[in-house]
Order: structure tokens, then sequence, then C-alpha cells
């Protein structure tokens, strides 16, 4: 077998390697091709192939000219895919300040060059002017979190859902992995029982087109966890769905947006959600309710496929920094439940935990151990919040009914099992394995999951636990925490704890750290200009900080991000669940001010 033919194809000589004349799939990649199940495309392509299907993928397409990048693989047999990226293209390109960042995470060598400004749009309409029939998806956290009404702060002006002016078909939004199989069920059935409505390509080879591909999935049992445009509401989107204020009235009256919003970050949050339409341009848009969350089995097998793990052969002598620093870490879980108002986790992975078996971290982490470079430790056991790891709802009739979009703020949900054995089991037989001199825990942690009485013993013996265990064993000289800011009403509007809860945290972390003989250090994050917050609480955040001796480097002032409760308060002046108007700092003189209090 020739090298290259272990990572999915990305030219037509390694498509010919395979023995293709054409792929099924062809996925157009913002990102750089890392085949590691912490980049998209390469998920979403690896899913696909176990599904039986020939997947190509091409990483970074060169936009200008005379488009040679998005000819060369030819038609799919299916349908393109646009993964325009693992981060949202604007945040990856642009500070808060709107400047320039320093380099692009997930491109070689950090090139700012390898990419458009919204490649979902850029991508799919060159796609449209070169193949007009093929059906486009769109997918990834770009057109997720663009499905409906939203604001955009580098335009500073609210837009229409991003299937309006891309020209695409679809949008699979958020984990996508069960939308995507269904889909290629039931357009390769097309294709097996030679619906009517087929197209065929230059070699009169059956394939779908924009009529058959609308015949599957955008008929009366359209897809879960999709997004799509109609002239005319279908009759299932006229039943038991909740209709949003137009696009245009909430362009008019922002108030109107955060209406809206409610609405939208409670049916992404529900497990038994409806379905939105808004209406926009003079069409329905059309989102329906997300599939369940994956089962430990469903997750397993998309963790478990055969990932090389490393950058395509392409990039050799080519550094990817975003690879670099998850190259040796291990994910054990999706979802986050905290809740935070100015996150997209839960907009994107839902805030129910879909967690790994013990097998399945174990088989990576053993893959891990033998890579080249590997030199005895593994740089994160973790997921979006390193200490949700299988923790759920005890009666989950409760969570079925449930349409909080925090299970612990503004308190600890008491239906909620915070139970950390599960975790510390995976850490402890982690650190047997042989060739693992460590393990390092580099996602956040939630201390109020720590800090809480639960009500239970054998739970609260487990936090002691696993704080101790945290401490001792899994710091990598720093440890992360995540209060944002110090006044209670500023939390209060982040769905964040009181900040009386870190200096709780901080004592216990600097009483372990002496009792252990260890010198390391404690790294909170913070947060300038989010909603609510004026020059005067920053003042006193830094007056409250300043004795404890903090050199505050990882400071974010706050980015109006799409689908974010913060993001709609900042936008509109209103609160999407009070409707009471909130003060932002806007003017870049204003969000310079309370930035600078970090660093007087």
């Amino acid at each position: 077998m020739n090298e290259v033919t272990r990572w999915l194809p990305t030219t037509r000589k390694e498509m010919e390697l395979r023995g293709w004349e054409q792929a099924d799939v062809i996925l157009f990649s913002g990102d750089a091709y890392v085949d590691h199940p912490s980049f998209g495309a390469a998920v979403i392509g690896r899913i696909l192939e176990a599904e039986g299907l020939r997947v190509a993928i091409v990483p970074q397409p060169d936009w200008h000219g005379d488009y040679r990048d998005f000819r060369r693989l030819g038609r799919p047999r299916l349908w393109f895919g646009i993964a325009p990226g693992c981060m949202d293209s604007m945040v990856n390109k642009y500070t808060a300040a709107r400047r320039l960042r320093s380099e692009d995470a997930y491109s070689p060598d950090g090139r700012h060059d390898m990419r458009p400004e919204y490649p979902t749009i850029v991508y799919s309409r060159i796609l449209r002017q070169l193949y007009p029939d093929v059906p486009i998806v769109l997918g990834g956290i770009e057109a997720s979190l663009r499905r409906l009404t939203h604001y955009d702060y580098w335009q500073d002006r609210f837009l229409p859902s991003i299937l309006l002016p891309s020209g695409a078909d679809l949008i699979v939004y958020g984990m996508g992995e069960k939308p995507t199989i269904e889909m290629s069920h039931r357009l390769t059935s097309m294709i097996e029982d030679y619906d009517p409505s087929l197209s065929y390509d230059e070699n009169g080879e059956a394939c779908i087109g924009r009529e058959a591909f609308a015949k599957a999935l955008l008929g009366e049992e359209q897809l879960p966890q999709t997004v799509a445009v109609y002239d005319a509401l279908p009759t299932f989107a006229q039943q038991d769905s909740i209709v949003l204020h137009p696009h245009e009235e909430c362009v008019a009256e922002p108030k109107k947006q955060a209406e809206n919003f409610r609405h939208i970050e409670e049916e992404s949050n529900k497990i038994h959600a409806q379905t939105l339409v808004q209406k926009a341009e003079g069409k329905h848009i059309v989102v329906t309710p997300p599939y369940p969350p994956l089962t430990t089995e469903e997750l397993d097998h998309s963790f478990d496929l055969p990932y090389t793990r490393l950058p395509h052969p392409k990039y050799k002598g080519k550094r990817i920094p975003a690879y670099e620093m998850i190259r040796h870490s291990v994910c054990l879980h999706r979802g986050c439940f905290g809740g935070c108002a100015f996150c997209t986790i839960s907009a994107h992975q839902g805030k129910f935990i879909a967690s790994r078996s013990k097998e399945s971290i174990l088989k990576e982490v053993k893959k891990v151990t033998e890579m080249p470079d590997y030199k005895g430790y593994i740089s994160d056991l973790g997921g979006p919040s390193a200490n949700m790891y299988q923790m759920h709802g005890k009666d989950q009739s409760i969570c079925a009914k449930c349409k909080r979009p925090s299970c612990i703020h503004p308190q600890i949900c008491p239906n909620l099992n915070g139970d950390h054995r599960p975790l510390l089991d995976i850490y402890r037989a982690v650190d047997k394995l042989p060739g693992v001199k460590k393990s390092f825990i580099g996602s956040g942690v939630r201390y109020d999951l720590l800090l809480h009485d639960w009500k239970d013993s054998q739970l609260n013996q487990a936090a002691r636990e696993y704080t101790q265990e945290l401490i001792t064993r899994h710091v990598s000289g720093r440890l992360k925490v995540a209060p944002e800011h110090t006044e209670d009403h500023v939390l209060q509007l982040m769905r964040k704890p009181s900040f009386s809860q870190f200096h709780q945290f901080k004592a216990i972390f600097d009483r372990t750290c002496q009792r252990a003989g260890l010198r390391q250090q404690i790294i909170p994050y913070f947060i300038s200009s989010h909603p609510g917050c004026r020059e005067q609480d920053m003042a006193r955040l830094a007056a409250e900080l300043r004795p404890m001796g903090f050199h505050l480097e990882q400071v974010q002032d706050f980015t109006p991000t799409p689908m974010t409760v913060s993001t709609e308060t900042w936008a509109t002046g209103y609160h999407p669940y009070t409707m009471q108007p909130v003060f932002s700092a806007k003017t870049p003189e204003e969000k310079k001010r309370q930035k600078q209090y970090f660093f007087e």
C-alpha cells in the first residue's frame, strides 16, 4: 500500500492510487487536512468512509483565478460538503479589536492567506457557479451558528441565515455524524433504486442532482438537525413549530431579535425540541430539531475510526499550530451543561454530555504512546469542560421536560449527578498504561462542581479525591480555570458562579501544593467589556486581583460571536430572557479602557 493512501485522498492522483474514477462526496475544508478526531472534516470523512462511501477532501482550496482546486476532483456522485474550519473563520482571523491575528492556527506555518473570510459563502458560490446541479451541504461551526438571523460583529449588522448568501442546499448543524449518515443512506438508496429524479454525469453514471436531493431530504421527511430554505412552508413545519420574527423585522427592531434568541437557545438545548421557522427575503428558513446526543457506542465508533492522527504528508516540514496543541491529547466527552452566556459550545455540541467508554479512551491513549515524537506525556485528558465526563440527570424524565440552557446556573440542578468517580477511574487507568509517565489536564476545570455540596457523602468524597488528584498529579505547572469576572451582577449575566468560589478553590489549590511540595500556578481567565460590565466594574476587578499577585496573561476583550446570549444582548441592547435593557461597552475607546485595567 502506498503510504499516502492511509489518508483520505486530496488529489486526482491519490484517488487513482485507490482505483477511484469518481468520489461519492467531496469535502472542501478551510483548515489544513489533519486526519485526527479533533478536526471536523476528518471526522465526517471517516464516518462516511465507514458507511462504504468514497470520500475526498480538498483542504484550503485557492479561491482566486481559474478555480482549478474546485475543479480538480470533478463532480461527486452524491454531494459537495463545505467544512469551513474548526473555528469561526472571522474569530480565527481577527481579534476583538478587528486586527489581524498573529497567525492562523489551522494553516501550515500559521499562514494568513490560506483561507478567505467566510469560506462557507466563498466556496459555496464557486461550486454553485461551476457545478449548478450538484447539491451543496454546509457544516461546521461557521454555518451552524449562522443558521438563522445573527449579528455579525465584523460587518456590524444583522445578517440572515447563511444559506441565503451561500446558495447552498442544506446546513447540517451541530455535531454532524447522525444527520450525515442518514443523508448518505437516503441518497445512495435513490441511486440503487434508479429514482426518476436522478441526474447523470458525462459518463452516463447515475448521480444525485439538486432535484433528487430535494426529493430525498427536503420533503415532508426533512432530516433532523438540518436547516433548509423553502418557497412555501412545508406541511410538517406548519404543525407544532415556533414561528420566529422575520429577519427584516429583526433588522428594523433589534428587540425582536432578542425575543427570537431565547427560543433559538432553548430549542437547541432540549431533548424534545420544536421546529423553528423564520421568514427572510421572502423565503422560509426551517430548522428541524436536533438528534438525541450520541450514545457511548456511537461516540466510540466516531473516535475509533482509522485516523492516522497526523497531518497529510503534503505538509511535511510545516507546522500546523492547532495540531501541535492537541497531537498528544485525548478527548473524553462532548457537550457542556455550563451554559456560559458568551460560549458557543452548547449551541454547537449541546448541553447533554456524550461520553466515550473507558475502553475507547485507553485504545486512543495507546495510539498516542506509539507516535514517534511521543515523550511519555499526555497533554490533555479533557473535553469542553474537563470534569463533566459521564455526568447526567439522575431522572431522565425530568431532563426530557427541561429547557434550562444551563444545569449549573443560577444554581446546580438537584437532578444532576455530579459524580467524579468515573473520571478518576479514567485518569488512574491511563496512568497505569506502559509508556505513560504522566497525564495532564489542559482543558478548563469547573471548580463549582468540585465545591458543591452534593447531598451525597460519596459524591462529596469523590469531588475531594478528584481535586486532590488533579492538583497533585495532573497539573503541568499551571491549572487553567475561568472565573471571568469578580462582580456578581456581571457574573450573573455571564452565567458564572460568584467569585467567592474562586477564592475558595484557590485556597485549596495553594494549600494542596504547599503540602505536596509543588511549585504550581493557578491561571485564571477574565473577560473585559462583557455586557453589563462598566469601567467601574473593571476597576473593582483590578483592585480585588492586585493583592492576589496575578500576572494576567489570559485576558480576553469580549468578542461578539454568532448565537450566544452575550452577543444578542450586546447587539440588541436587551437581555433575551428578561427583555430588560443592558449596557455594553461598544466603542473601541470604551473597550480599550476596560481592558487597560488588566495591565495597570
